[in-house]
């Protein structure tokens, strides 16, 4: 029975943990694209980005991984055998990862907070894509244990990695020609009233 109720809210604290990262490292894209806006509404936005940040990470990020490792420390206690399998090092391999990665994100959060920031929009949506792929990873490796197919899995995930890549580069690629699109726009107006 402990089994069950372990593995029920494992689940759940996954679920809110990774909800929690997705939002938090988008917020930062929005927190570095406010540098772009004229007064005052560059501070506004950073001011109102630093809140929910903070929020986001205090009241549901970081409750969800502590849910998280409490459950798995459970599951662990009930299920014994599971560390003496290779795919249960693997996969806690991957959670360490996510654990920096967890951490890290507080780190940036308070690089943007104190403005000492140096990671670009592009590269913190590169950023937020690593949670998708350990998470890929990582329940693979439950649902497949030491039967994983390392080659197709291989294979996912290049193509995973490759469609976010791309992915990345097409959105910047069209926000390049939009805001091209937008200044040409602008000018034209101006032009009108000049040519009247």
């Amino acid at each position: 029975m402990a089994y069950q109720w372990f593995k029920a809210f494992h689940i759940i604290g996954v679920v809110v943990w990774f909800a929690g990262l997705f939002y938090l490292v988008r917020l930062f894209i929005y927190h570095i694209e406010a540098e772009q806006e004229p007064e005052p509404a560059k501070s506004i936005l950073k001011k109102q980005y630093t809140i929910m940040e903070k929020r986001l990470y205090g009241i549901i990020t970081t409750p969800g991984m502590l849910v998280t490792v409490a459950c798995a420390i459970g599951l662990l206690v009930t299920q014994s055998e599971w560390l003496h399998q290779t795919w249960m090092h693997f996969k806690l391999g991957f959670v360490a990862l996510l654990l920096g990665y967890h951490h890290y994100c507080k780190r940036l959060m308070r690089q943007l907070e104190q403005g000492t920031c140096q990671w670009t929009s592009q590269q913190m949506r590169a950023m937020n894509e690593a949670p998708t792929v350990l998470l890929v990873i990582i329940v693979m490796l439950v649902i497949f244990k030491n039967n994983l197919p390392v080659d197709m899995t291989t294979w996912v995930i290049f193509g995973l990695v490759l469609l976010m890549a791309v992915t990345i580069q097409l959105y910047a690629r069209k926000r390049r020609l939009d805001k091209e699109k937008e200044l040409a726009e602008l000018a034209n107006t101006q032009q009108l009233p000049e040519q009247a």
